[in-house]
């Protein structure tokens, strides 16, 4: 599961790629254009960028090599147009790969596994967040206090997962249902505040860490 960022100006084209992303179990930020990616990315840490070329404010190039000054992160560039010089000059800039649109986004996806299997063999994607005695392995999928583990179910673990890669955000609950539970979810809020109350329960002396947003939603402090 990546934490994906995608850049685009097309509202359209960032919900199809968000909807497909979250099917697949990641979870996704969005940007209208270069300089909020910029700006998002200068906050919080992405796994990798999905970022379209052509848009106002900041263009792709320029925000991927504002980007470039301070992270790593891989970069799949979006492009209408397919010439030869749009793609070296996305190489050269720093990006990872190059996708013309229009594109399948299975296919997108596809490369985005690519690139994160590649980089597997080059750095330790062994995600793991710490809080004192409280120890998230996103990787492993498991959770820990004390030492010991706390038995969750699916859509818990889900839902901690969820919030707390996106720790310090504040989260709205339909947020919360579309990432969590899917696009296509038809319940309402009571589902979602039923699982929170769980989540609490089972964190124990760290309930504390979920925080509930009168009107809003919730944010998890980590």
């Amino acid at each position: 599961m990546y934490k994906i960022l995608v850049c685009d100006d097309e509202k359209g084209i960032r919900t199809l790629i968000s909807k497909y992303a979250v099917f697949e179990g990641h979870t996704v930020l969005e940007a209208e254009n270069g300089m909020a990616a910029v700006d998002i990315c200068r906050k919080t840490d992405v796994d990798i960028i999905i970022m379209d070329i052509m848009m106002p404010v900041l263009d792709g190039f320029s925000a991927v090599k504002e980007i470039r000054k301070f992270s790593d992160v891989p970069v799949i560039m979006l492009s209408a147009r397919g010439e030869e010089y749009d793609r070296l000059h996305g190489f050269e800039t720093g990006a990872d790969d190059y996708v013309v649109k229009p594109f399948s986004p299975k296919e997108l996806m596809m490369r985005v596994d690519v690139i994160m299997r590649r980089l597997t063999g080059t750095r330790s994607l062994h995600d793991i967040l710490t809080v004192d005695n409280l120890e998230i392995d996103f990787t492993a999928r498991k959770v820990t206090i004390d030492g010991k583990i706390v038995d969750l179910s699916p859509k818990e673990y889900e839902l901690l997962f969820y919030m707390a890669k996106n720790r310090g955000v504040a989260l709205s609950r339909e947020k919360l249902l579309t990432n969590v539970w899917g696009y296509d979810f038809y319940g309402d809020d009571r589902t979602l505040d039923t699982h929170i109350k769980l989540l609490r329960r089972h964190l124990g002396d760290y309930s504390y860490l979920i925080v509930t947003l009168r009107g809003t939603g919730y944010r998890f402090e980590g």
